[in-house]
């Protein structure tokens, strides 16, 4: 068993190095502003003061308890970082936490002379720091083994197999090979966990009184550790209160009730209550997690457990494997597999947890090496530690953040890792469950090796060069320039009809004629009627990895631009491609000429895209649903290019899902990008005469709106919004229906429809 063992710690380190080696510098999750951190504290030796609204490097981080940046900053100060703001040179487009269909992934513009050996600057600092973290990540991997085994002590092979589930899932690598506070809050919270699990079967204080006092201090030390690492492992705490309460019980002593708890309380505070203290005084929070959440952003409204299960998809991948700024998935069917394995593994344990419950009456009865191990306090304690980690991230963390991912669940990855392999064993004889755990340890390696080469490497891998032959066969030349810095030689665009909830991909041709003196962006548009924007992509040249400040003239490429049309966008209607340049700290385009050199202003355009109706009995019909009590299900609007005075009429149809004792009021608004109110109207639905209270399941509402646009509109393109809430008249405030666009992913409070433009 010992040379199993060897053998996966040794593949975990020389895996996870592998990772350190080929993820590209700040392209692993959140390491874009952990590094800073480091950065920050081996500059000054001080903790940074998190200001919410001003921008810093390592913007929510700063929040985060500083021992693992501390540790490396140690390690790194010697190193002349001063280039770090070239290194890490921000693609302010970048799709973080979103799976585009065209890439723009990345969430830094890569210099390869600067990232690659030998190397220096910020990027050796950032490759001593991964390799340190995926030393943390071996003493992690070993302390599940460590931790299964006193849980198991009769189950070698199942330590074996919880250690090697937990060393191969692709996500515990990727992290591991990065700059990241998960690699230290594991094995801490892990070491906490086994030597409580130890204290259960250590003689008590009054029998053993040093050995055991010395254990107590030092799990103080270490709980304060962690604590001093993230937030994640305070559940530890009370967990420590727990089995110091139970040995007190065993032993029926107060002493050891009291002294126990003080020898471990007392270290912790010594290690991280001044952590604590100076949150409080800073912040009015001990743990600081009111200025991190505003400083990360929270929900425009609170999830409820409905739309937390809607994100339960990216709450898994998140789990098991979502690379780069969880913007390069694996395929679907990997996940599918993974999930359904996690499936068979939870109703093993519920299946033999029955079994066990059942063969408790029958003694004497042979054991077929099926027979469930005794349920015993060293179990339950991992459970616990589980759900102490697991529910303040689901009742809590996830509801008030975008924060539906696995990874913030790692801190009790022995747990895991652990029920994981026994729900998988519960269903076979010990034989031939040992083989099925080997198979499915063996599959995550499979995953984890081929990743990088297969869907890592490959998100951040240039445009290739065009070929003469490629040039020639461009379908559509354009052969307009862009300043003096870009010309666009043509495209090719794949559909001429589409629907609302389709895509419009165009390939653009490039061809470099001279740097810019800072990054400018290219724009690609989808205008409709009046010139209204229907869907656009915004990214630097090569989706997002090219900076036009290092094109070297003559280079050509092309680039497939996604677009992708809203669910609730106008039809009919009939649109183009709008092609641009501009300075995104600025806004100014590059003006355009033709071949001739005439001015053809500050864009391009061509093509022609058909938006055509859905089919259905409603006007554009859609599935907006408004917290699982009604649906918008379609919409019309008579115009949408108006003047100030004029009247417009909007009609909405509703569909009621459930029966409502509240009457809602909808509000329809007519808002532009500076938040002005060009029109709105509130009321209940149909001005009034069916309030909501009356409408049953499946009923349809046709809801009409007339709207006169003010007098004293400004010029400009306008939302139109729907919003549906109460008046809370006890507590003085608005309560809003959370609103679930079509897909389920993103719930806000409000829907946007469709925009109008408002001539002067």
């Amino acid at each position: 068993m010992r040379r199993f063992l060897v053998l996966i710690l040794l593949t975990f380190f020389v895996v996870g190095v592998g990772y350190s080696l080929l993820v590209p510098p700040f392209e692993a999750s959140d390491e874009l502003w952990h590094y800073p951190m480091v950065k920050y504290i081996a500059d000054h030796w001080a903790l940074p003061v998190q200001e919410p609204g001003v921008e810093t490097p390592w913007r929510q981080e700063g929040s985060q308890p500083p021992l693992y940046y501390a540790l490396m900053a140690a390690a790194t100060f010697w190193i002349d970082t001063s280039d770090m703001p070239e290194v890490r040179h921000l693609n302010p487009h970048v799709d973080n936490g979103v799976a585009t269909l065209d890439g723009n992934i990345n969430l830094v513009v890569h210099h390869p002379e600067r990232e690659g050996f030998p190397w220096r600057g910020a990027v050796l600092a950032l490759h001593l720091i991964r390799l340190l973290s995926v030393l943390m990540g071996v003493a992690a991997v070993y302390l599940t083994y460590l931790i299964a085994r006193e849980v198991f002590p009769e189950r070698p092979d199942l330590a074996l197999g919880a250690a090697a589930v937990h060393a191969f899932i692709p996500l515990v690598v990727f992290i591991a090979g990065s700059v990241n506070n998960d690699n230290l809050v594991v094995p801490l919270s892990s070491l906490a966990l086994l030597m409580l699990l130890r204290l259960l079967r250590r003689p008590s204080l009054e029998a053993d009184p040093r050995s055991s006092l010395v254990a107590y201090l030092a799990l103080g030390v270490v709980l304060g550790l962690a604590a001093l690492t993230k937030s994640s492992s305070l559940a530890l705490a009370l967990l420590t209160a727990l089995v110091v309460t139970v040995r007190a019980l065993r032993g029926r002593s107060w002493t050891e009730f009291l002294v126990g708890g003080a020898a471990t309380a007392l270290p912790l505070l010594l290690v991280a209550g001044w952590w604590f203290l100076r949150n409080w005084q800073l912040y009015g929070d001990p743990l600081g997690l009111n200025v991190f959440k505003i400083v990360l952003g929270t929900r425009e409204i609170p999830a409820d457990l409905a739309q937390l299960w809607r994100e339960r998809y990216s709450f898994a991948a998140g789990y098991w494997g979502n690379f780069g700024g969880l913007n390069i998935p694996m395929p679907a069917w990997v996940y599918a597999a993974l999930n359904g394995t996690a499936i068979v593994a939870a109703l093993g344990l519920v299946i033999a947890a029955g079994r066990a419950v059942v063969e408790s009456f029958i003694p004497g009865k042979p054991d077929d090496g099926r027979k469930w191990p005794s349920l015993d306090l060293p179990l339950l304690i991992c459970v616990l530690w589980g759900l102490g980690v697991f529910l303040p991230w689901a009742l809590s963390w996830a509801r008030e953040t975008w924060s539906s991912q696995g990874r913030l669940i790692f801190s009790a990855l022995p747990t895991w890792s652990l029920l994981l392999a026994l729900g998988l064993t519960a269903w076979l004889p010990r034989h031939w469950g040992r083989w099925v755990l080997a198979a499915f340890a063996l599959f995550l390696l499979g995953l984890t090796v081929i990743a990088p080469f297969a869907w890592i490497r490959p998100a951040y891998a240039l445009p290739p060069a065009l070929t003469e032959r490629q040039i020639a066969a461009i379908p559509h030349r354009v052969d307009v320039d862009f300043g003096a810095n870009l010309r666009l030689l043509g495209y090719d665009l794949e559909a001429q009809r589409v629907q609302p909830g389709g895509q419009v991909a165009v390939t653009l041709y490039w061809e470099a004629l001279a740097p810019t003196d800072r990054d400018h962006t290219v724009f690609v548009h989808l205008l409709g009627e009046g010139e209204l924007l229907v869907a656009q992509r915004d990214t630097f040249p090569g989706l997002g990895l090219l900076s036009t400040t290092r094109l070297k003239p003559g280079e050509s490429w092309a680039d497939r631009y996604v677009l992708l049309v809203p669910g609730t966008a106008y039809t009919p209607d009939e649109a183009q491609i709008e092609v641009g340049v501009y300075d995104p700290t600025t806004g100014d385009r590059l003006p355009v000429r033709d071949a001739g050199g005439r001015p053809l202003g500050d864009n391009v355009r061509f093509g022609k895209v058909v938006i055509q109706p859905r089919a259905g009995d409603l006007p554009h019909p859609i599935a907006v649903n408004f917290g699982d009590r009604m649906a918008l299900v379609g919409y019309d609007l008579d115009r949408r290019v108006l003047h100030p005075g004029e009247e417009v009429t909007l009609t909405l149809y509703w569909e009621g899902l459930r029966p409502m004792d509240e009457n809602y009021n909808v509000s329809v608004q007519f808002i532009d990008a500076a938040q002005r109110k060009a029109a709105q109207r509130d009321g209940w639905p149909v001005d009034g005469a069916a309030p909501t209270g009356t409408w049953q399941p499946g009923q349809v509402v046709t809801d009409i709106y007339p709207l006169v646009i003010s007098p004293d509109a400004a010029a400009a393109v306008y939302d139109v919004r729907v919003v549906a809430y109460l008046f809370d008249a006890a507590a003085g405030e608005i309560l809003h229906l959370p609103v679930t666009p079509e897909g389920g992913r993103m719930q806000s409070k409000q829907v946007t429809l469709t925009t109008v433009r408002v001539l002067p």
